[in-house]
C-alpha cells in the first residue's frame, strides 16, 4: 500500500513525504491488515493530515487481486476515521484526469505527471508511492474545482 503526503496553500503544492506499506507477503491476511492499520496509524500521527483521499479499486479480470485492494482500502479509511479525519475516495478514470488531463492516461504518464507537478528529480518510488501522491495531486485539484464552482 502506497501513500503520499503533500501541503498545498493556493496554487503552492509541496511533496511532504511518501512511500510504502508492505507486510509479509505469506503472513494471514488479519496479520498483514493489522500490519497496514498500526503503520498508517503512526503515519497519520507523524503528519496529522487534513483528509486522506484514497483510490478506489480497479475490477478488471483479477477479482481477488481486487478484493484484496478494498481490504487494504477499508482498513486506510477506518484508520483516518478513526481519528476523526475526512476520506474521500476516488476512481482511478478520475486521477489520471486530474493529474495528466486524460482519463485513459498509462501509469507511467501519470507518474511523470506526479514528478512534474511536484518539482521532483525523479519519479517517486515504488509506484505505490507515485500512485499515493497522484491520489493527493487529484484530490487537491478535485477540492479547488468545487471551491471554485461553489464560488468560495
Amino acid at each position: 500500500m502506497g501513500y503520499g503526503i503533500i501541503e498545498a496553500n493556493g496554487d503552492k503544492i509541496v511533496p511532504v513525504g511518501c512511500g510504502a506499506l508492505a507486510g509479509k507477503a505469506r503472513s494471514p491476511i488479519g496479520e498483514r491488515l493489522s500490519y497496514l492499520y498500526t503503520a498508517l496509524n503512526r503515519i497519520i500521527a507523524q503528519y496529522r493530515p487534513d483528509t486522506v483521499a484514497v483510490e478506489q479499486p480497479f475490477v478488471a479480470r483479477n477479482v481477488k487481486s481486487a478484493l484484496a485492494v478494498g481490504r487494504a482500502q477499508a482498513v486506510a479509511i477506518l484508520a483516518a476515521a478513526n481519528q476523526r479525519i475526512p476520506v474521500y475516495e476516488y476512481t482511478p478514470a478520475q486521477v489520471k484526469q486530474q493529474v495528466a488531463d486524460y482519463g485513459a492516461s498509462s501509469k507511467e504518464q501519470v507518474q511523470e505527471m506526479v514528478r512534474l507537478q511536484l518539482g521532483l528529480s525523479e519519479v517517486p518510488q515504488p509506484d505505490d508511492a507515485a500512485d499515493a501522491l497522484a491520489v493527493a495531486l487529484c484530490h487537491v485539484r478535485e477540492t479547488h474545482l468545487k471551491n471554485l464552482l461553489a464560488g468560495q
